[in-house]
Formats: C-alpha cells, structure tokens, sequence
C-alpha cells in the first residue's frame, strides 16, 4: 500500500488503529489532535509527524482517518474557512469513523466533493482492544469505487465489514446500534440493581442471566463491572448519551415515539449530570444499586 495515511483524532481508538496500521507496516505519516501532547507521544512511537495544523495532515497524507467526538468537531476540521483538512484536499481520501449524525456525514461529504475529494463512512462497533488488535467490525457507507480504492487498509484493520448504502447510511445503522446497546446497559443495570436490593447472589444472577432469555452481549461486557464497581472507560456514558440522543432525533423525524430508548437517554443524561460522564457507560448501574452514594435520589 503506497497511499500515505493520516490521523486527526488520536485518544484511545484512533491511536490503537494507528499503532495497528504501522505494525502493518502502512506508512502512517502524519497525527493530528487538539490535545498536542497525544498527537507528540503518537508521533514518537510510530516514526509519524504530529501536525499542529489541519491542513499540513491533508498535504502528508492521501488517506486521512478522522476520529472526532461530535458533530461540532466534525464541522470544525472541515470548516470552509481556516485552518481545515479541506485545503488543497484534491484527491484525498477521507474516510470518517465518529459516531455523529447522519446528516453531517452528508455534509461533509458534499464539502469534499466541491474540492476533488471523497469521504465514506467507516462507523465502528467495536472497543479499544479491538481497534488496537484490528478486529473492528466497520459500517460502512459512501460510494462503492472509493470503498473499494480503500479496502485493503479497510480489512486489515477489521474482522468483517457491511456495506450500509450512501453517505449517511452507516450513521444510521451505527445510531440503532448503539441506541439498543445503551437500552441493553441500562436494563441490565436495572436487574442486577434489584437483585442487589433483594439480597441475591450476583454471580449466581448473572450466571442465570446468561442461560436465559436476558443473556446479552452487554451481559458479557458490562454484568461483572457493574458487579465490582470497576466502570474503566472503554465507552463512556457521555458518549452512550450523545448516541443515544441521536437515534431520538431520528425517530422525531419519522415521528416514532422510541419511550424504551427515551428512558435510556434519560438516565444517562442523570448520569453525566452528576458529573459521571467520563466513566464507562457500565456506570449507569450507579444510578440503580441501592447502596451507591444515594445518586438514584435527585
């Protein structure tokens, strides 16, 4: 693979895949962040330039992966004036992994497409070790060819990809995703709460729960943590709430009434309230045990 690649948003995922792709021997060449320090140490450990500029990354590299929190974040790196990953971006290949709105993604890849470049989504199911062991599993979205010109760096960095439809489409499936995983957590959260509360065993419930109809992924992922208290963040609640948010937008605008998923939001809106926002989202279950700090009182 000649093409030259090149990060914007270097915390946990995008730094793992970073650090996948150099073992792979892809020449990573360029790192950006607004936190500089993590773009210095990323560039320190694969032999990459850590850009203070947007525009430097479009010059360095072909292939740019951006990896930001928000729709705000997204506008920003692609803002039509300033410092922007759009300057001199002819030819570039964007290839846009963030959990935002559908309709940013759309945008965005109108912005590229009036300057000679591309973007496809590449939305993501999957964690840190994931990211840094390449077995993500990519929702993708955009146009076929220019999914296709990418493939390769694609599967190297993934165990299994599903094409969703054009840009936007990935969103969508990722909004569904992660609305339905976030009502699983809370749900979860509610049943081991009452079980705490009605003196059960945990580690028999949740052994029971993985033998019944209540056996979840999120059983597998969060059950134990939600048990011990040990909420290290993989996925936080403040990013679960921000998802959350957007499956909602985009039932109101099909006039669907989502009140499981209504619930969820609600709750983690608590939850980031009282200042919990950075601790994994496993932490809801703080909300629903009856011996943790009072915090199911308002």
């Amino acid at each position: 693979m000649s093409k030259r690649i090149g990060f914007v948003g270097v915390g946990r995922m995008g730094a793992n895949m970073a650090r996948r792709l150099h073992d792979l021997k892809y020449p990573v060449t360029v790192v950006y962040d607004v936190y500089e320090k993590a773009a210095e140490e990323l560039a320190k450990e694969i032999g990459a330039e850590a850009s203070k500029k947007l525009a430097r990354v479009t010059e360095l590299a072909d292939v740019i992966f951006t990896v930001v929190s928000d729709d705000a974040a997204m506008h920003k790196i692609f803002a039509k004036n300033g410092d922007s990953l759009l300057i001199n971006a002819k030819g570039r290949i964007f290839i846009n992994t963030a959990t935002i709105s559908p309709q940013t993604h759309i945008e965005v890849g109108k912005l590229c497409e009036e300057v000679g470049a591309e973007a496809i989504e590449a939305c993501m199911a999957s964690s840190i070790p994931q990211a840094r062991n390449g077995t993500l599993y990519f929702m993708l979205g955009g146009k076929q060819e220019v999914i296709k010109e990418v493939e390769p760096i694609l599967k190297d960095m993934s165990s299994s990809m599903r094409y969703c439809g054009p840009l936007g489409s990935a969103a969508r499936v990722k909004a569904l995703v992660n609305m339905v995983m976030n009502i699983n957590t809370a749900a979860l959260a509610e049943g081991l709460g009452l079980a705490k509360a009605l003196n059960l065993d945990l580690n028999m419930i949740r052994e029971v729960f993985s033998q019944t109809g209540a056996n979840s992924r999120v059983l597998q992922t969060d059950g134990e943590d939600m048990q011990n208290r040990e909420h290290t963040c993989f996925f936080s609640a403040e990013h679960a709430l921000k998802d959350s948010g957007i499956a909602l937008n985009l039932a109101k605008d099909v006039g669907l009434n989502l009140p499981l998923a209504q619930a969820t939001y609600n709750q983690y809106q608590r939850l980031v309230k009282k200042g919990f926002g950075q601790l994994d989202k496993s932490a809801i279950s703080e909300l629903t045990f009856p011996d943790r700090h009072g915090l199911d009182k308002d």
